[in-house]
């Protein structure tokens, strides 16, 4: 028995999520489904790829993670699996997996070929029901990657941001909003060690001081925190800051470190 997580730009409202799961508890019945979530924008690769990043570590050695924005979905891309030392992940080889797998240990990648293990007739646009779901569920009942097809040696791997760090500055982007209108950057909190005080400057204008949680000022005004996904976040307390700051994906920052006199 096996954990299997559904990572996809799917929604909740068509059959899309639900035929998918019928598959998997059609071919594993024992298998344990956790939605990690639905809600990627459509098409929006990077989003899905940081959604996965964010989340798969939590879960136990030895889950599959399947996750599925495909805008080529029927194209020539390549539909992979990916066996780490920790997990095994499946999905287009359109980047999504990638942010994940910078953080793995890569044992085999493989073309997913065998159509033994799909549901057949295959169509060309539903891919996540008839190739990635039913993988998923034979791999999680025991099957070994190396079932699945030919050995491919690269991934796509789609390009990460680097802030740029100094002693009394560092400047980063915005690289997902979430729900609740936070601005996630590429900004590690472990980057500000050493900047007690410091402040956030967005398109060259103070947008808040980085503080240690959302109620650190008050309602309606906005704070930089470190956030759970391990990256600083620029929130507002109460509302949104994409609203409020009109803040984008892509958007650069910089952070100042507040020095006295």
């Amino acid at each position: 028995m096996r954990v299997i997580t559904l990572t996809t730009d799917f929604g909740s409202q068509d059959w899309f999520v639900g035929t998918m799961k019928g598959v998997l508890l059609g071919v594993n019945p024992k298998a344990t489904l956790v939605d990690i979530t639905h809600e990627i924008p459509p098409g929006d690769i990077r989003a899905g790829a940081f959604a996965l990043m964010a989340s798969y570590m939590f879960f136990p050695k030895g889950t599959v993670h399947v996750a599925v924005v495909d805008p080529g979905v029927g194209s020539e891309r390549k539909a992979i699996a990916v066996q780490t030392a920790n997990y095994t992940f499946v999905g287009p080889d359109n980047g999504v997996l990638s942010f994940a797998l910078a953080n793995e240990k890569i044992t085999d990648v493989r073309q997913l070929e065998n159509n033994k293990y799909f549901l057949n007739p295959v169509s060309h646009t539903f891919h996540g029901r008839d190739i990635f779901a039913p993988i998923a569920a034979h791999l999680s009942g025991g099957v070994a990657v190396s079932n699945l097809g030919p050995k491919q040696k690269h991934i796509i791997q789609l390009p990460w941001p680097r802030p740029e760090i100094s002693r009394n500055r560092i400047s980063g982007e915005v690289i997902y909003v979430d729900r609740f209108g936070n601005a996630i950057t590429n900004i590690l909190n472990t980057c500000l060690a050493g900047m007690k005080e410091a402040e956030v400057f967005i398109a060259g204008k103070r947008a808040c001081r980085v503080k240690p949680f959302y109620q650190s000022v008050p309602a309606g005004k906005a704070v930089a925190v470190p956030g759970s996904s391990g990256f600083l976040e620029i929130a507002v307390n109460g509302g949104s800051a994409a609203q409020s700051l009109g803040i984008k994906i892509g958007n650069t920052l910089t952070i100042r470190k507040v020095v006295a006199g």
